[in-house]
C-alpha cells in the first residue's frame, strides 16, 4: 500500500474516535451570512454546538478557497496553495463540512467541487472566514451530543487538525447511536472504518460528513489520481455485510488533486490510504 512520510512520529491510536448520539435533519442556509455562522445557526436551532453536514448545489460569493499543494519547507508532507478569491458568484456541485471548534470559537473544516462564475470548474478547501452564502440553499446535516470536533496540534502531521472530543450531554433531541471518527494517515481508508465496525460489533453503518484527503485515489471505475496530495469530500458511505457476510465499506468520494486535476467515484477498497487526516461521522443501522 502507497505510504507518505509525515514529519512527526506515528500515534499509537489510529482511529481517534468517540461514541454520541446524534440525529439527521436539513436545513437551509441563509444568504448574505459568512458559510461559517449560517452553518453554525442552522446546527443551533436542532440543538447542536456541531456535526457534519453534507451539501449539493449552492451560491457562494464573495469566495475564497485553498488547493493541496506540495510542501515549500519540509515541515509537512503536503501543503496548501495560496489563497485563490474568484470573481463574482462561485456555484457548488458538492460538498462535505466538519463543524467543531477551534481557539475557543466555532470552525469548520469544508471540501467541494464547483464552477466559478467565468465558467472555471475547480475544487478545494473552504476558507471560513472569507466565503459568505450568496443565495439561499439546502444542506443535509448530522447532529453529534456528546462529543465535538476540536482543532488541536498534531504531532504526526505537524498541522492542527479536527478530532474528536467528548463533551457533556445537552438536551438535544436524538435519535441514533453515532461514533465520531478521524481516521489518521497511511492506513486504507475503507479498511480501517470495516475494522473499526467489526471491533465495535457494528453490522450496519451509514457515514455523514467526511473531509480529508488520500494518497491519490485508485476508484472502481477504473480511473486513478497519480499527484499524491488531495482534497475530499465523501459524497455517500455506507459498511454493510457483503457477498461472503463480511463487512464491506462503499465509499463514493469527489475529489482535486494539486495539479488540478477533479475525480469523482467509488473508491477500491484495500488501495487508497489516507494522506493527513479523515473526519466523519458512523451512524450505527443495526
Amino acid at each position: 500500500m502507497r505510504t507518505i512520510k509525515q514529519p512527526g512520529a506515528a500515534i499509537a491510536e489510529r482511529i481517534q474516535w468517540v461514541e454520541a448520539r446524534g440525529r439527521a435533519f436539513a436545513f437551509t442556509l441563509e444568504p448574505g451570512l459568512p458559510l461559517l455562522e449560517a452553518a453554525r445557526r442552522g446546527f443551533a436551532a436542532e440543538g447542536f454546538a456541531g456535526g457534519v453536514l453534507n451539501f449539493g448545489r449552492g451560491a457562494l460569493g464573495p469566495f475564497a478557497y485553498v488547493m493541496p499543494a506540495l510542501s515549500k519547507t519540509g515541515e509537512n508532507a503536503a501543503f496548501y496553495s495560496d489563497t485563490y478569491r474568484p470573481r463574482g458568484v462561485t456555484h457548488t456541485r458538492l460538498g462535505s463540512m466538519t463543524l467543531g471548534s477551534r481557539d475557543g470559537a466555532p470552525f469548520f473544516h469544508c471540501h467541494g467541487l464547483w464552477t466559478e462564475a467565468d465558467g472555471k470548474a475547480g475544487g478545494g478547501h473552504m476558507m471560513p472566514d472569507e466565503t459568505i452564502v450568496a443565495e439561499p440553499f439546502a444542506v443535509e446535516a448530522f447532529g453529534i451530543d456528546g462529543a465535538t470536533f476540536l482543532a488541536e496540534p498534531d504531532s504526526e502531521t505537524n498541522f492542527k487538525l479536527f478530532g474528536p472530543v467528548a463533551t457533556a450531554s445537552t438536551p438535544a433531541r436524538t435519535t441514533s447511536r453515532a461514533f465520531a471518527l478521524r481516521l489518521r494517515p497511511n492506513q486504507d481508508f475503507a479498511g480501517c472504518l470495516e475494522e473499526f465496525c467489526r471491533a465495535h460489533g457494528i453490522a450496519r453503518a451509514k457515514i455523514h460528513g467526511g473531509v480529508g484527503s488520500t494518497i491519490g485515489a485508485r476508484f472502481t471505475h477504473g480511473g486513478v489520481t497519480e499527484p499524491f496530495a488531495t482534497e475530499l469530500a465523501i459524497t455517500a458511505g455506507t459498511i454493510t455485510p457483503g457477498a461472503s457476510g463480511a463487512l464491506e465499506a462503499a465509499l463514493d468520494v469527489a475529489l482535486i488533486d494539486y495539479t488540478g486535476g477533479i475525480a469523482e467515484g467509488r473508491l477500491i477498497r484495500g488501495d487508497n490510504p489516507v494522506l493527513m487526516t479523515m473526519e466523519l461521522v458512523l451512524e450505527v443501522l443495526g
